[in-house]
């Protein structure tokens, strides 16, 4: 089957105020909104990088994405990978 093949009809799309209210969990603990300031030692190479890429941006929001975006990827290879290990073709 297909996405395009699935009903999605009787399930509405989650708001983004709805988002706003969700409770954000890792490894089944609660984790707060907002920035925690960290202290982090990272190679030269990798500062240079960001800082090369960030322009007006500022480097350090450029990590965090780029962190943030590592992470959803991983869930979801690794959500695929479950699914896999339980469905396998």
């Amino acid at each position: 089957m297909e996405d395009e093949d699935i009903d999605l009809s009787d399930i509405p799309e989650v708001t983004e105020e709805q988002m706003k209210q969700a409770l954000l969990r890792v490894g089944g603990k609660p984790v707060e909104r907002g920035q925690q300031r960290v202290d982090l030692l990272l190679d030269p190479l990798i500062v240079e990088y960001f800082k090369a890429k960030a322009g007006e941006q500022g480097y350090q929001v450029l990590i965090n994405q780029a962190l943030a975006e590592y992470i959803l990827t991983e869930t979801v290879h690794l959500s695929v990978a479950k699914v896999n290990k339980i469905l396998p073709d």
